[in-house]
């Protein structure tokens, strides 16, 4: 094993040509990359949360008057919106001299994600929450980044939170005295924060504790943008929607009133034993290997619970395992990582619109898994013969923009960890070959499709 190679694939985003041989310290490198603020994505003229309300106040505006250009040309914009975060997310992830913590922003992003195959109002709002949730917490406290999730328009809608109201709350009681639409406790958000976000499917919990959790959350809710009106779409508490009284989540009772209740129930869940087992099996899962050796899962959970839930110490233990450097560990390139490890590969420094289309085309577009548990990057989910072929033949067409470059071939073999004995070397260096078909196999073939 090339050690330079593994942190570069396997802990990385993909190695570019050349690269391996200036790292002297792989480890020391990838611990490097671990400086809190680093992460940040802002400027560039990236849409921001007035921007997002005030497409979101047209659509609706539009819908309420009926008036189908008008709507189309209004969602449009929301699509747009969409694209400029994208083209901003991906070229940090193929320009980074930082991979690593790029990978980290892109495991927590899916962790807590938010899917803009599922509610309109995502659409907007699913790069902005990337950008104000992920990435200013990725080396921070995990309960910290629940919290900003918790709040996040984006979350608020994607779970429905936004629309659940306390039972009792003087918000149902005003409800009820009125005719129309009615709505009540919503427990979408408090049984994926529980089942997904921290304790995991067997974590302990029972149903009363989703329905406690959904009342402590009551009253978080979305600020909508009116006509002339400042920062839409952003979170609001509102105490008269909120289950007035104390609730008991885990054996332990809550009755400090308003959001502090939420806060608090946060910060605890987060700090729950069973939450440091499942992110530690998670985090394994994704940088070791699909079923991860249990010590590697002990040791991360240990780490997480002696920390207090630093991700930083987290990511740091990463680089420390044995097992994720044992060659006999392996992750299959989900088609995200491999359309970025070629772009890396052959030197790219910016993303464009027909890239977001590719990942579209190889169903791995970025933040539309089809459930809240995200996307998976398990061998059996994308090793599948038609995902195969799709690559293969993406494989074809992007060999031949790269052919038309000063790149060759030969040297692509310093990006994938090769014997010294594989056939795919000479194939390489083998100039009666076309450029493009070598760059073509090079990318198409098994030994790309691993990190």
């Amino acid at each position: 094993m090339n050690p330079a190679l593994r942190a570069l694939n396997h802990f990385g985003l993909g190695a570019r040509v050349g690269e391996a041989r200036r790292l002297d310290d792989p480890r020391a490198w990838l611990r490097a990359q671990l400086r809190p603020g680093s992460a940040l994505l802002e400027g560039g003229g990236l849409p921001t949360l007035d921007e997002a309300g005030e497409a979101m106040r047209r659509v609706r505006e539009a819908q309420t008057a009926a008036d189908r250009p008008s709507v189309q040309a209004a969602r449009r914009a929301l699509q747009q919106i969409r694209q400029r975060e994208g083209i901003a997310a991906l070229t940090r992830r193929v320009a980074t001299e930082a991979p690593f913590l790029e990978r980290l922003v892109a495991f927590w992003s899916d962790h807590l994600c938010v899917s803009v195959a599922a509610k309109q109002p995502v659409i907007p709002l699913a790069g902005l929450y990337e950008r104000e949730v992920i990435r200013p917490h990725v080396l921070g406290l995990f309960a910290d980044m629940v919290l900003a999730s918790a709040r996040h328009p984006a979350m608020l809608y994607y779970l429905d939170n936004f629309q659940s109201i306390g039972p009792e709350s003087a918000g149902a009681r005003a409800q009820a005295r009125r005719r129309g639409r009615e709505r009540g406790l919503n427990e979408n958000y408090a049984r994926e924060l529980l089942e997904l976000h921290t304790l995991g499917v067997d974590g302990g919990y029972t149903q009363q504790d989703v329905i406690a959790l959904a009342k402590i959350l009551t009253g978080w809710t979305v600020q909508r943008q009116v006509r002339g009106g400042p920062g839409g779409e952003g979170y609001a508490f509102r105490p008269a929607l909120h289950e007035p009284g104390p609730k008991t989540l885990l054996g332990r009772t809550y009755d400090q009133g308003g959001a502090k209740e939420g806060e608090a129930a946060i910060r605890d869940l987060c700090a729950h034993p069973a939450t440091a087992r499942f992110l530690a099996r998670k985090l394994a899962g994704h940088f070791v290997a699909d079923d991860p050796p249990e010590s590697a899962v002990e040791r991360l959970a240990g780490v997480y619970r002696e920390s207090g839930g630093d991700l930083r110490v987290v990511s740091e233990t990463l680089v420390d395992l044995d097992e994720t450097w044992d060659p006999a560990n392996r992750k299959l390139r989900t088609p995200q990582d491999w359309v970025v490890g070629v772009l890396r590969a052959v030197g790219a420094r910016e993303v464009g619109p027909p890239v977001v289309q590719v990942l579209q085309a190889l169903r791995h577009p970025l933040w539309a898994p089809a459930a809240p548990r995200g996307y998976g990057d398990l061998v059996r989910e994308w090793a599948d013969p038609d995902s195969l072929m799709n690559r293969a033949e993406l494989a074809r067409t992007m060999a031949r923009r790269v052919g038309r470059g000063a790149l060759d071939p030969a040297r692509l073999e310093e990006v994938v960890d090769l014997p010294p004995d594989d056939p795919l070397r000479g194939f390489l260096a083998d100039e009666s070959i076309a450029t493009d078909e070598r760059v073509a196999l090079a990318f198409g073939g098994p030994a790309f499709q691993w990190r």
